[in-house]
């Protein structure tokens, strides 16, 4: 810390004071010698007047003269800005990959009228993409209520009635994976056997990094042979780092990886774990602990506790959000591989029996193929 300090002004010499009885120190100036009388002007002579010869050429008006600024320096513009791809673009795919779901639901309404029938055969296609019985029956009171208010006769207007009340159904689930609030934002990541747990993991790696946060992983699935050698993969491409450690101890890697985290500034820490079914006691044991080791490594940690689930599995993923909610208390999950399945309405299903919320879905093996779940788009998706 730096202290200034400011210097007193000397007092003023006394004016009748001597010179030599001055504090040592003071600089005295020689008097100023008085001011000359001034000298006496003499007359001005007469001025005669002027003749012909006496008067000077005319002189040649000069021209304005104009300040010239100058040259300004040329602009450089800046580079453009990447522009991110249209969200519509991503509308397409997920509306691509949800085919197999809607087209089932969709056809219901190529029916001409509105009547009992039309209902039946929604139920039966709502039941098949998995949206489960207790969110079948939601969905089928809401629609008849929007239905009556609208004073709807037209088959497709119904559609949109359905989006609406599919829409309003999943709202619950929409919500956003919050980063920053904590450093570093510590996170675990869990799920089954070929869930597609490791690769959500390198593309939510991706887009942290692209998003200017440094990210470092662990991995701490040391059972599978590939899995660290896979996370490796997704460290490079990302050019992220990693705590690897092989055959290693879970936990004391998770531990390892949070405490590197906070020392070299992080911004996020993901925790790759092994995966296991709920059915395997034992094994969601294990998960328990890496969970208390990561809180001895971090206060609060960690901070968010996601669930990897295969959109294929259908009711399943409802039984493994259960499984994992219990044991773990999940903050979010992640639902991958809807373009391969014709079970997608197992989100609906989660909505109305155990709503998580659902961070990110994935419709495929590419990068931009993950992007942040929104309701309306999800429900647009299904049946537009």
């Amino acid at each position: 810390m730096f202290s200034f300090f400011k210097k007193a002004p000397a007092p003023p010499a006394p004016a009748d004071a001597a010179p030599d009885l001055l504090p040592e120190g003071w600089v005295t100036k020689p008097a100023r010698p008085p001011a000359a009388a001034p000298a006496s002007v003499p007359e001005a002579a007469p001025v005669a007047p002027a003749t012909p010869d006496s008067v000077p050429a005319p002189v040649a008006a000069l021209a304005p003269v104009v300040a010239v600024p100058p040259a300004p320096a040329p602009v450089v513009a800046p580079p453009p800005a990447p522009v991110p791809p249209p969200r519509q673009s991503w509308m397409e795919r997920l509306r691509a990959g949800l085919r197999k779901t809607g087209g089932s639901i969709a056809s219901v309404f190529s029916a001409t009228r509105i009547d009992e029938q039309l209902y039946e055969e929604l139920e039966e296609a709502l039941l098949l993409a998995d949206a489960g019985v207790k969110a079948t029956q939601f969905l089928l009171d809401d629609l008849k209520r929007r239905v009556k208010e609208a004073r709807a006769t037209d088959p497709q207007v119904v559609r949109g009635l359905l989006i609406d009340a599919l829409a309003e159904l999943l709202s619950p689930l929409e919500k956003g994976l919050e980063v920053g609030r904590f450093t570093p934002t510590v996170i675990m990541v869990v799920g089954v056997n070929g869930a597609g747990k490791t690769t959500s993991i390198g593309k939510l790696t991706r887009h942290l990094a692209d998003a200017h946060q440094r990210v470092l992983l662990a991995a701490a699935d040391t059972f599978r042979a590939a899995a660290r050698e896979q996370l490796g993969v997704w460290a490079d491409r990302a050019q992220v780092e990693i705590i690897s450690q092989e055959g290693g101890d879970p936990a004391a890697v998770s531990f390892d990886a949070v405490n590197a985290g906070r020392a070299r500034g992080a911004d996020v820490v993901i925790a790759d774990t092994a995966g296991r079914l709920p059915t395997q006691l034992h094994l969601m044991e294990e998960l328990k602990k890496i969970k208390r080791v990561i809180a001895k490594a971090q206060e609060g940690a960690p901070h968010e506790v996601l669930l990897v689930v295969d959109g294929n599995t259908g009711q399943n993923a409802l039984n493994q959000v259960k499984a994992f909610d219990e044991a773990l208390g999940l903050t979010g999950l992640i639902v991958t591989k809807l373009d391969g399945t014709a079970k997608g309405g197992v989100l609906a299903a989660i909505a109305r029996e155990r709503p998580v919320p659902v961070y990110f879905v994935g419709v495929g093996e590419k990068l931009e193929d993950l992007e942040t779940f929104s309701a309306r788009e999800f429900a647009r998706a299904l049946l537009e």
